[in-house]
């Protein structure tokens, strides 16, 4: 169980405590505002504790964040506790790959909740997604147009879209200025949370995981999506258009990850900017797979 006046507090939610569309969406977007995207500990080459008790001490009492791994298991328990139906499901992350890129394993975790009062409609919820945070659920209806605070999606659908897959896969999309991107694939089967130590642990420790080689942190506020990508800082106003900058000093980076994205690291500012790559204009890809 989570402490509930603690997350309420962290996430600054002063809002109705019940099932309902207006709480839930109020929670996605107060909780994306406070708790950031940050993969600290796989950077360090450190699986994070997925267990409740581990949730509650790094992303709420500590001035952390997390990957979609427990960013989503933390929301999933908050959201039991209001009594909303939550599934928790897996996804292949295809955000930003080449068309022709190999298949990857599944390596993120969402969830599709459905609330009692409509337990006929149900929708995507992700607050975990490093990269392209969604800032409010998203109605799990295929090919619908969603606005929604960080920008446009929708969910589309196929079959065997990656080949050995049997039945429906569903992708997340994201419109870009160049046009729509998938961001994940994903199909509907549920998700135990044992199910997520092995892609938990792959995607901390293993020489070819991206997030074991990178720093990625990114923020939603209502005014503002904030990322970090390695020494490159990206801050996307709502009304205005992009702008990047290059850290050029661990004494800037300890800056950054404190006054931007609210994170005290828990190792030295020096030891980060040691180890991120410098100079690139996307992610490092390692070649060990």
């Amino acid at each position: 169980m989570i402490d509930f006046d603690a997350y309420f507090r962290r996430i600054s939610y002063t809002g109705p405590r019940t099932p309902t569309l207006d709480a839930l969406s109020a929670i996605c977007a107060r909780h994306t505002s406070a708790i950031p995207f940050e993969n600290i500990d796989a950077l360090l080459g450190r699986a994070p504790s997925l267990a409740p008790a581990a949730l509650q001490a790094k992303l709420i009492d500590q001035r952390r964040g997390g990957y979609c791994y427990e960013q989503n298991a933390l929301l999933r328990l908050v959201l039991l506790q209001l009594g909303m139906q939550v599934t928790s499901l897996a996804g292949w992350v295809v955000w930003m790959a080449a068309p022709d890129a190999p298949p990857r394993a599944r390596s993120h975790m969402l969830l599709k909740v459905t609330l009692p009062a409509t337990p006929g409609d149900a929708f995507l919820v992700d607050v975990g997604f490093g990269g392209h945070i969604l800032g409010r659920p998203l109605r799990f209806v295929t090919g619908l147009v969603q606005h929604t605070p960080g920008g446009t999606e929708r969910i589309t659908v196929d079959i065997d879209v990656d080949g050995g897959v049997h039945g429906d896969v569903f992708s997340l999309e994201a419109e870009l200025p160049s046009g729509w991107t998938p961001v994940y694939r994903f199909t509907p089967e549920a998700w135990r949370p044992v199910d997520y130590e092995p892609l938990n642990w792959f995607t901390a420790t293993h020489p070819g995981s991206m997030l074991h080689h990178n720093l990625r942190l990114e923020r939603l506020t209502p005014q503002l999506r904030a990322g970090l990508l390695n020494d490159k800082l990206t801050l996307r106003p709502v009304n205005g258009p992009p702008r990047t900058h290059r850290i050029e000093t661990a004494t800037e980076l300890a800056q950054v990850l404190d006054e931007v994205f609210g994170v005290a690291p828990p190792v030295s500012a020096a030891d980060l900017f040691e180890r991120i790559p410098k100079g690139l204009a996307a992610a490092y890809l390692p070649t060990t797979m």
